[in-house]
């Protein structure tokens, strides 16, 4: 295998596509994720389409040990990987003290200590050969509180301040970390999360658009890249810093409330 991307979350939504991205561009593919018939179906489609190589890996990644057994079956098989997209990620509304904990755990264990296993175990390759991209997906979440999804938004801050923060480490390198923040996406995640009910949703972006909108930043080795949102979107988003905490907090939480 050639020019290796591993995606997490490949089986829907931003991940599959930025997969259909990377095949189109003749590169080879890791797809990891926990549903088999979905995995299977789009390394064959990908295969018979663009004429690549892909390995498709069935792994729950809220699992503490999932990101190891991922690296070490890759090292085994002495697949090579030039691009680490970490997509993978889940969320849910509700009041913090009224959701269920083993859901909100598997999230953070999803969202924030497998992607930062996985950028772990990679990045350590990619500085010794000083070669290699990373891609994390946080989302516009990342830059305020979340009222009503309290734990998503928490995590998908994390994701943005790792990013970042590695990526300065790496500043002397040829190795890149880009964070894509993604406004209100229409995707399976929005559905499952119960975010499509949300007036935040009653504009969405195609998770094509997005996934370009990503993969096009890592190749250009941008540090962040917000895509899918509106001009008022933007607009909040320019007036946070200025914003009292209190007002910006339930601004936030309005758009949380399902309709």
């Amino acid at each position: 295998m050639k020019n290796v991307a591993l995606i997490t979350g490949a089986s829907s939504g931003i991940g599959k596509e930025l997969a259909f991205i990377h095949a189109q561009l003749k590169g080879d593919l890791v797809i990891v994720a926990r549903r088999q018939n979905e995995l299977e179906a789009l390394k064959t489609e990908l295969e018979s389409k663009f004429g690549v190589q892909v390995k498709t890996i069935i792994k729950d990644l809220t699992k503490k040990d999932a990101p190891k057994e991922i690296y070490t079956e890759l090292k085994q098989e002495n697949i090579e990987i030039e691009y680490l997209i970490n997509n993978a990620g889940f969320g849910g509304i509700g009041k913090f003290h009224e959701r269920d904990w083993v859901i909100d755990e598997a999230m953070i264990n999803l969202n924030i200590m497998s992607l930062t296993a996985l950028t772990r175990l990679f990045l350590t390759d990619f500085v010794k050969r000083n070669s290699g991209r990373i891609l994390n997906v946080a989302s516009t979440a990342a830059f305020v509180p979340g009222p009503l999804q309290a734990v998503y938004y928490a995590t998908k801050s994390y994701v943005l301040s790792f990013s970042n923060a590695i990526a300065e480490e790496l500043h002397d390198t040829n190795v890149t970390v880009t964070a894509l923040c993604p406004g209100p996406t229409d995707s399976e995640f929005a559905k499952v999360s119960g975010m499509d009910k949300t007036s935040l949703f009653k504009k969405s972006f195609s998770a094509k658009m997005v996934a370009n909108a990503g993969y096009n930043a890592m190749m250009k080795g941008k540090l962040v890249k917000i895509s899918g949102i509106g001009f008022s979107q933007r607009l909040m988003m320019a007036l946070v810093p200025f914003s009292p905490i209190k007002l910006v907090l339930k601004q936030v939480r309005m758009m949380q409330e399902v309709k």
